[in-house]
């Protein structure tokens, strides 16, 4: 992660200390920020919009003030970060952002197009909508990945031990590229197959070998592990066996199936998403 760009999205509410522990995990690597407070701009109610007989647009002032408030809110808190960049002697810059919710992932994902990994947060995650746009935006519409639930943002950057979630599937292997500064620096990399298919069309003869074998040609001390889940939830399980590894982080790849299909009946991207212990790094 040496002099990578981190993009860390915000919310106008996050405490101070949170972001100043992560800058100086950023200033330990000599990498630079890219901050983006992110904003749910006031919903317009068009219910109360009214058009006078030859008159003009009636537009109801409490939704101006909001606008005007929500505003200022951003304004101060852009600038309290730009005080903690040069406090903790930090490159990078800062950026607002206020929109309606659906055009939230399409501006994040504008800021993420030039940087190296986003950390989103845990202030965002009072509004579920807002969250989920910020992650949404960053794995579906830009080439990163994400990192989620960084509490020590120092440890996780410089991770001990990685357990990566591995399958045979394009979001996995996605994953395990973006992820390798992650994996080259780790003391111990966990391969972990949950409910391994042993067939040439699947996960391979002897599954997980192969990806530990490429692994090994960057120098990462690699382990395969296969673990059966007993009928239970894969997200679950993945959360389980990497405690039982003492893994400083999960990676994995995000949305094996449809996004719809997980909205629906769950899966194991948003159990990972929606746990808020295991630090963990999605890519799709």
């Amino acid at each position: 992660m040496k002099n990578a760009t981190v993009l860390i999205v915000i919310g106008k509410n996050l405490v101070a200390a949170d972001l100043a522990q992560k800058l100086e995990a950023l200033r330990a690597k000599s990498a630079q920020a890219a901050i983006l407070v992110v904003g749910e701009a006031p919903e317009f109610p068009y219910y109360a919009f009214g058009v006078p007989m030859y008159g003009t647009t009636d537009i109801p002032p409490e939704w101006q003030e909001a606008v005007s408030g929500n505003a200022t809110e951003l304004k101060a808190k852009a600038e309290e970060v730009e005080r903690l960049l040069e406090q903790h002697d930090v490159s990078g810059d800062v950026a607002t952002v206020s929109c309606e919710p659906p055009q939230v992932a399409d501006a994040v994902a504008r800021r993420a197009m030039l940087c190296d990994v986003a950390i989103i947060g845990d202030d965002l995650r009072h509004s579920d909508v807002l969250f989920r746009q910020v992650v949404y935006g960053v794995l579906f519409h830009s080439p990163i990945g994400i990192l989620l639930n960084d509490h020590d943002t120092e440890a996780t950057l410089a991770a001990k031990t990685v357990f990566v979630a591995w399958n045979s599937h394009l979001p996995s292997a996605r994953a395990v590229h973006q992820a390798l500064p992650f994996l080259r620096q780790a003391k111990e990399v966990v391969i972990g197959i949950i409910d391994p298919v042993a067939t040439a069309y699947r996960d391979g003869e002897d599954p997980g070998v192969d990806v530990a074998k490429w692994l090994a040609h960057h120098n990462c001390n690699v382990s395969v592990r296969q673990f059966p889940s007993g009928n239970r939830e894969i997200g679950g399980v993945i959360l389980q066996r990497s405690k039982e590894s003492g893994a400083d982080l999960v990676v994995m790849g995000s949305y094996g199936h449809s996004r719809t299909r997980e909205a629906f009946f769950g899966g194991t991207t948003r159990t990972l998403i929606e746990q808020t212990e295991q630090a963990v790094f999605l890519a799709h």
